[in-house]
């Protein structure tokens, strides 16, 4: 995929940014050969430490939370992608890996639409085409009339993704991840928090493939209660 970024672009969108976008184990080797070539990474410049921590929401059998904060609108959580999917999928058993939708001043509909087609079983396979609808199609899908006649298109039933989009339980969702947004300080996406401890993005770390190189050794600092 081109990257689109600028020479001197920091791929990370801030609070400030949203307005213009409106329309729009192995693990422990892996990183140590990450760390010989690139150095081991500082606080306060690759990562933030968080005080206090956010206490996290394990599943049982998981002991390591890491969330992904993204928005649909957001071209720098659609380049951070490519790294971040395969990352995502070879992460160990003890780690709870879930991605969190989040908006500053883009639409809500950006949030609901992800925890609707979640509670469908639809989110894994329309995820991609929603940012490749918005990012490389260039369609608008701020609105909920907008976002229906896409997913039904996609072959999601159109009757029962409105009941969800405008259920309960999506609209508590939508205010959860507010709320942890705002415990971990973000002021921008995409972002990687680790056990309420720490986070890293593409803007701190450089680029895509380092972020994720920076969580690795975030995650074995919290296994290792470092």
């Amino acid at each position: 995929m081109p990257d689109t970024h600028l020479p001197n672009e920091r791929p990370f969108m801030k609070r400030r940014d949203f307005s213009k976008q409106l329309v729009g184990t192995g693990m422990g080797l892996a990183w140590a050969s990450a760390a010989r070539a690139q150095g081991t990474p500082e606080e306060g410049k690759q990562y933030m430490k968080l005080q206090p921590a956010v206490p996290t929401n394990l599943p049982a059998g998981k002991k390591i939370e890491v969330i992904e904060f993204f928005w649909y609108g957001c071209p720098h959580c659609f380049h951070f992608e490519p790294a971040l999917e395969p990352w995502a999928k070879r992460l160990p058993a003890d780690v709870y890996y879930h991605p969190i939708p989040i908006y500053f001043l883009g639409p809500v509909e950006h949030q609901k639409v992800f925890y609707a087609l979640e509670e469908l079983g639809q989110r894994e396979a329309l995820h991609p085409k929603l940012f490749n609808a918005i990012h490389v199609e260039h369609r608008q899908l701020n609105t909920e009339a907008e976002i229906t006649a896409f997913v039904t298109a996609n072959g999601v039933d159109g009757a029962k993704f409105t009941e969800a989009f405008r259920s309960f339980s999506v609209n508590t969702k939508v205010t959860r991840g507010k709320q942890l947004a705002s415990a971990y300080k973000l002021d921008g996406v995409p972002a990687l928090c680790v056990q309420g401890r720490f986070h890293t993005s593409p803007g701190l770390a450089g680029t895509g493939d380092r972020a994720v190189q920076v969580a690795d050794f975030l995650i074995q600092r919290a296994r290792t209660g470092a």
